[in-house]
């Protein structure tokens, strides 16, 4: 029987329930669909490879679960028009939601144009009912001040979403990048822009997940981490989530 005002509860309708894995495949998805919506809830998203974007919509048929799929992932590229077309292909093939990888390799070259020019693409490519989440891969960029500054970047063009990391450098997600990009989110609601946050990277445990709702919701008040605004994306924290539902 689940708990509805338990942590975990909360949390399950907040994760972004992910595989990028080099050997995921069709069955892979499946698989981890089936967790994507149980007797204790549902997820916020599913998110995977672009590739397998309408094998998921078929998995997921029924559920009210969005797909989710990365482009530019996770290099973080600098073609601008390369990340356009795959963000582009997926919405065609009928993502809802796009995490592309923001280009943190020009930006640290001192390049913010090609930065903002990407995600302003991206952002077009997706249209108007397709969300956009832009991965700053925060670890790599180090400092508050260049979080905060590819922050800006980001939400210049047009980025629904600020994302931690993607995963694949260390160190991913950390309280201390979160807190850095919630200063340019507290600054776009100051100018009437909602901008959503997403934390990714090495979150495992309930106790890791509850500390980024905490950290969002000290800054922005009470219940404010709803899946419009925030999202936890993970892979292995489902499992200890549907656990304590059970």
């Amino acid at each position: 029987m689940t708990n509805d005002s338990s942590p975990a509860q909360r949390i399950l309708g907040l994760i972004d329930l992910t595989s990028l894995n080099a050997t995921d495949s069709e069955e892979s998805i499946k698989a981890l669909a089936a967790f994507a919506a149980t007797p204790a809830g549902r997820v916020a998203a599913l998110c995977t490879w672009a590739r397998f974007t309408r094998a998921a919509r078929g998995f997921l048929q029924g559920t009210g679960v969005p797909v989710a799929v990365v482009a530019n992932f996770p290099a973080g590229a600098s073609e601008v028009k390369a990340a356009a077309a795959e963000t582009a292909a997926a919405v065609a093939d009928g993502a809802d939601e796009v995490d592309v990888v923001f280009p943190y390799h020009a930006m640290l070259a001192g390049d913010d144009d090609t930065g903002v020019a990407l995600v302003r693409a991206c952002r077009e490519a997706c249209g108007s009912k397709v969300l956009l989440k832009v991965i700053l891969e925060t670890g790599q960029l180090g400092s508050a001040e260049r979080i905060r500054h590819a922050s800006e970047l980001a939400v210049e063009g047009g980025a629904h979403f600020l994302k931690t990391s993607t995963g694949k450098t260390q160190p991913g997600a950390t309280l201390a990048a979160a807190e850095a990009m919630f200063d340019v989110i507290a600054a776009a609601k100051s100018r009437g822009h909602t901008v959503g946050f997403k934390a990714s990277g090495g979150i495992q445990t309930i106790a890791d997940a509850q500390s980024y709702i905490e950290a969002y919701e000290r800054r922005f008040g009470p219940g404010t981490a709803t899946p419009a605004t925030f999202r936890i994306g993970a892979s292995s924290l489902i499992k200890p989530v549907l656990a304590a539902l059970s």
